[in-house]
């Protein structure tokens, strides 16, 4: 099904017929598509049991932290390996270009998980470093690749985008299955041992197919060679026209409330992990299963709703929402997602009763309606309105508003011993419906910087 709906929207924009070697799309998207796949692998393969691993005793094999420190830990970890892709976005721009970027990432990303399996408290910090300094040169790079994949005007560049997305989501399922469950059953360090593999499969990869990404790494090449040719100084670098500062006002704009969104969203692995593996049966059907599991929740549902969606754009046609609109949705979405917590933060709050599991598995389907509305999109977004000279460098943007998202995730998480569980998920809810509501109020406003149809 989704062959057909990718190839729906293909459209020649030249003489010559596009590459539609991949579901419809250049062949370059399926060397893009699982070089994510595997990186996210690694990172939330490591992710689901990282904040159980610090807090286990160490007769557990665990470093026995606080709560309140692991928390504090887990979310310095993951918001700056988020907000590491703006000085990542910035060196590829100005000095490796996207395509070495992305290999140099891969490659430190892979140091970063074997360095872990070793015991000592030193090689933790130093494993988390290194995995910090990949990501931000991958992660930027691996999203403009995609956008260089097609050229201007190619209106298959939203649903390569979703189809991009489902790769990073494909292994943001298998990595908490299966690196998840070595961690909690077997050995932690085995864990993060699989964390590394599967990096270095990517990266693997990632070489072979090289071929495929030559049409973008061409167009990246050609811009920054432009932009030299222009005036390559950093100040007529960031000297821009009154158009491109609209555009990027409302990249700020974006930016902004996409922060609130990450806060609520992040909290699958801390607030809602340590929910999980406290408050919550660890069984379905009589069939038990180690509490990081549910962190791939949340990716299964990408990978089930984003062709939905993908068709669902598509047959919008010019009925299609404004980004500024999807944007308010993902917030609704995500707010709605911490009320359905409510309840069961209620019954679970004295510890004398754990939750059935399908509450989180409603947290983490609502969740998902506002990520699928939000992250592709939002991803889309920049690639369309940066200025070509600075697409790295915005595209590392984006990615702040994850680390700052990131921060307050595991800020939010350290009032869970504190505050009674359903204040806390109203408390978070509100938060979010409001910030949909000033939304989609600005959905005129925002439209009108970009030019977008409101």
């Amino acid at each position: 099904m989704f062959h057909v709906i990718l190839a729906d929207v293909q459209q020649t924009t030249l003489g010559t017929p596009p590459d539609t070697g991949f579901f419809g799309h250049p062949r370059g998207l399926s060397t893009l598509f699982f070089t994510e796949m595997w990186e996210r692998f690694s990172y939330y393969g490591m992710r689901a049991f990282l904040i159980y691993y610090m807090t286990a005793t160490a007769a557990a094999g665990g470093l026995g932290f606080s709560d309140a420190d692991a928390t504090s830990i887990y979310g310095t970890y993951t918001g700056s390996a988020w907000g590491a892709s703006i000085v990542g976005g910035l060196i590829a721009d100005r000095f490796l270009g996207q395509y070495r970027s992305v290999l140099i990432g891969g490659i430190i990303i892979m140091l970063g998980h074997f360095t872990l399996v070793f015991t000592p408290v030193p090689f933790f910090y130093a494993g988390l470093t290194l995995i910090v300094v990949g990501t931000g040169l991958l992660k930027p790079s691996a999203s403009t690749l995609v956008g260089l994949l097609y050229e201007q005007g190619d209106k298959r560049r939203d649903a390569g985008y979703s189809l991009f997305y489902m790769g990073i989501n494909s292994g943001a399922i298998l990595g908490p299955i299966i690196a998840g469950y070595i961690a909690q059953r077997i050995d932690w360090h085995l864990g993060f041992g699989c964390a590394g593999i599967g990096m270095a499969l990517g990266v693997v990869q990632y070489v072979v197919g090289k071929k495929h990404l030559r049409p973008a790494i061409d167009r990246g090449a050609a811009s920054t060679r432009t932009a030299t040719e222009s005036g390559g100084s950093t100040t007529s670098r960031f000297a821009f026209t009154p158009s491109e500062w609209k555009r990027i006002a409302a990249i700020v704009s974006f930016f902004a409330f996409a922060i609130l969104f990450w806060a609520g969203y992040e909290q699958a692995g801390s607030t809602l992990a340590f929910f999980a593996d406290r408050n919550t049966r660890l069984e379905l059907f009589g069939f038990s299963f180690p509490s990081s599991w549910f962190q791939s929740a949340q990716p299964f549902f990408v990978v089930a709703l984003a062709p939905v969606f993908a068709w669902l754009w598509v047959r919008l046609g010019r009925h299609e929402p404004p980004v500024t609109a999807k944007f308010a949705l993902g917030l609704l979405f995500m707010g709605t997602a911490f009320f359905i917590m409510v309840p069961a933060g209620a019954i679970a709050q004295d510890g004398s009763v754990r939750v059935s599991p399908l509450w989180l598995i409603g947290w983490n389907l609502f969740s998902e309606f506002g990520e699928i509305c939000l992250y592709p999109v939002g991803m889309n977004a920049v690639s369309k309105l940066s200025p070509a000279r600075v697409v790295g460098v915005m595209m590392g943007v984006w990615f702040l508003s994850i680390s700052f998202g990131n921060k307050l995730a595991g800020f939010a998480a350290s009032f869970i011993n504190t505050v009674p569980l359903d204040r806390l998920f109203a408390i978070f809810g509100a938060i979010l419906v409001v910030a949909a509501l000033l939304m989609f109020a600005l959905v005129r406003p925002i439209g009108r910087l970009t030019n977008e149809p409101s």
